[in-house]
């Protein structure tokens, strides 16, 4: 028999369970409203400066670096906001807390122009378990949301995408009622949390319509700038195959990215693309997440 390790034995099974870490059930196929075949969530992270700081607050002081942040406010949210009007199209816009205090009117903008405003935690730190900053990021969070735009919101994105236990339970006692950060399915599903108690909605994120992957190139990141066709493309085959399911696509885009004059065309391409189908439902978190529960009641009775 072979000796207990670092690789093997019960030590490695305790630290690795056997299980699947997501237990909620497979995602409900519900209709989608009105004859649609299929949907889109159609959001939005404004992390401004908090996406440089996060990780290491001495960058604050590399003011080029700090400027990536602030095209949001100075540019890309504006330019955005008039793609969507010109559209005809809600979006949902995650905010950090951070990024309302530092640009107000920014956030103003989104507001009056009638977009979801929802949460994406304080100063955009990575939800770790065990971490104390794990409860003020949420906290200091909603209180800026409330305090600034009167908003109560009802969506949360995780910075990084990432979540834990402690998370999923402390969102839940916080009144919050979708999240959108998990990678694991292309319909919305409940989350069951550890104690089988049922958690949030969630909106799961398509990794494909994260812009930040193809379309932002800096002195911190080897990756090349994806031009427009390949983009295209991709963001075109994954909704073509994800509406034959029947299923959800969800962006994730950021200002200081899809803000950008060749970024914007090419999202306004997709956009109208999208719409030119006309059998994709493209909503805010709010409108899905209202529509999985209006679901997910008619069922149980």
């Amino acid at each position: 028999m072979p000796e207990d390790n670092a690789a093997t034995g019960p030590c490695w099974q305790e630290r690795v369970p056997l299980a699947p870490a997501n237990h909620a059930p497979l995602a409900p196929e519900y209709p989608w409203p009105d004859g649609y075949q299929a949907a889109m969530f159609l959001s939005f992270d404004v992390d401004a400066e908090t996406a440089w700081t996060a990780k290491d607050p001495a960058r604050y002081t590399e003011l080029v670096t700090m400027s990536y942040g602030g095209y949001e406010a100075r540019v890309g949210v504006r330019k955005l906001l008039e793609l969507l009007a010109q559209e005809e199209l809600t979006a949902t816009f995650f905010l950090t807390g951070w990024s309302v205090e530092a640009h107000p009117a920014m956030a103003d903008a989104i507001l009056h122009a009638g977009h979801e405003i929802a949460h994406h935690g304080f100063h955009h730190l990575m939800p770790q378990p065990g971490d104390p900053m794990l409860v003020e990021e949420v906290d200091r969070g909603l209180d800026t949301l409330k305090r600034r735009l009167g908003v109560i919101p009802i969506g949360y994105r995780a910075p990084y995408g990432e979540s834990c236990e402690e998370l999923r339970v402390l969102l839940k006692k916080r009144g919050l009622v979708y999240s959108s950060s998990w990678r694991d399915d292309v319909r919305p599903y409940r989350h069951v949390l550890a104690d089988g108690a049922p958690g949030l909605i969630e909106l799961p994120v398509t990794m494909t319509y994260d812009d930040w992957l193809f379309g932002l190139s800096h002195r911190y990141s080897p990756r090349p700038m994806f031009p427009r066709e390949h983009v295209l493309s991709i963001w075109k085959d994954e909704l073509e195959e994800t509406r034959a399911w029947g299923g959800m696509v969800t962006t994730v885009l950021h200002p200081q990215c899809s803000g950008r004059p060749m970024r914007l065309k090419l999202l306004r391409e997709f956009l109208q693309h999208t719409r030119s189908l006309g059998d994709v439902w493209i909503a805010s978190g709010r409108q899905i997440a209202h529509h999985f529960a209006l679901c997910e009641a008619a069922s149980e009775r």
